[in-house]
């Protein structure tokens, strides 16, 4: 009964019959009838015109995402528990060719528009630092938590006085907007986003991913970027019919509510006493000891030790309700 990542996730059904549907003659790389339909479809769900770009991967789409905000000789702002600064290998410094990250700290992962000014503020203004250039935050964070459309848009406004490019990483975009119930829009572009890092594999995809950009004329340079980091697939029409499907029907939103209630119910279950972090996507923390932990593992549960005495779990979009339910009781009986 696994529930280490959403990583390890099937591919759904919608998202298998687009590969299908696609195995066929078309155009190579990014000029098939799939990707090019892209641009159109991420523009009516944003509800602005947007360009948009698949990539395999999301380190890759964080990575260009910030290729196009910083210059190899400036600074992205981001957490310390950040993705981007603790699990992708210094993808962000080798995309940027060399722009530096600098850490902030916050409760459950968030950062505060008060926390980016005074980290900022240490930098001085001279030729001898790397300059602050682009914010880079998570929705939901790292630690499963979600910011509003009004957290969002504090730091969107903070990004706008001090010229700062303004990325999100949403590896889990779609867990956040399931949870919030908000137009994207209001989470991305209307909040001051200028870039998205669009998560669908953890949601039902297979290795598909989307570079969403809120000032389309960004997607240019990148698309150099994307074909010299080896991200320009000669079947691309694979990940793009696969994005277009889960758009299609609010797929991506059913996969994600169904993701979130399942760690609405392990939560519950765990109660407030085991609990690190508020569950509000689904990623749930809770406080075990080794023995514990090693009584769930033989009961059959696979889940990821998340220093010493605690422990993350992961629900997915085809979590098992009966797997839920398992492990919701034995949490119980701890």
């Amino acid at each position: 009964m696994r529930f280490f990542s959403d990583n390890a996730a099937r591919a759904c059904p919608e998202a298998l019959a687009a590969i299908s549907d696609a195995n066929r003659l078309d155009t190579a790389y990014d000029g098939d009838a799939w990707s090019q339909r892209l641009d159109g479809a991420l523009s009516a769900l944003f509800e602005t015109e947007v360009a948009a770009l698949w990539v395999s991967t999301g380190t890759a789409a964080n990575g260009l995402a910030l290729a196009a905000l910083c210059p190899p000789h400036g600074a992205v702002l981001c957490h310390r528990d950040a993705h981007i600064q603790v699990d992708e290998c210094g993808a962000p410094e080798f995309y940027t060719h060399g722009a530096k990250l600098l850490l902030g700290d916050g409760a459950g992962a968030k950062l505060a528009p008060a926390t980016v000014a005074a980290l900022a503020a240490t930098i001085r203004d001279d030729v001898h630092q790397m300059q602050p250039a682009a914010l880079s935050i998570t929705n939901a964070t790292e630690y499963g938590l979600v910011y509003t459309p009004e957290e969002t848009a504090a730091l969107g406004e903070l990004c706008r006085a001090r010229g700062l490019g303004f990325h999100l990483d949403g590896a889990r975009f779609a867990n956040a907007v399931a949870r919030l119930g908000c137009a994207p829009a209001d989470l991305t572009w209307r909040a001051g986003v200028d870039a998205l890092s669009f998560g669908f594999t953890k949601n039902g995809g297979l290795s598909a991913e989307c570079l969403v950009f809120f000032r389309p004329e960004l997607a240019a340079a990148t698309r150099y970027r994307r074909k010299r980091a080896g991200h320009l697939l000669s079947k691309g029409r694979y990940l793009a019919a696969q994005i277009l499907a889960m758009l299609e029907g609010d797929v991506w939103l059913r996969n994600a509510r169904a993701a979130n209630q399942a760690a609405t119910r392990l939560a519950e279950a765990a109660g407030g006493d085991r609990l690190i972090h508020a569950v509000e996507a689904n990623e749930i923390f809770v406080r075990v000891t080794v023995e514990e932990a090693a009584a769930l593992r033989a009961r059959g549960f696979d889940f990821y030790d998340w220093g010493l005495g605690e422990a993350r779990f992961v629900t997915s979009w085809d979590s098992a309700g009966a797997d839920v339910d398992a492990l919701a009781a034995a949490i119980r009986a701890l």
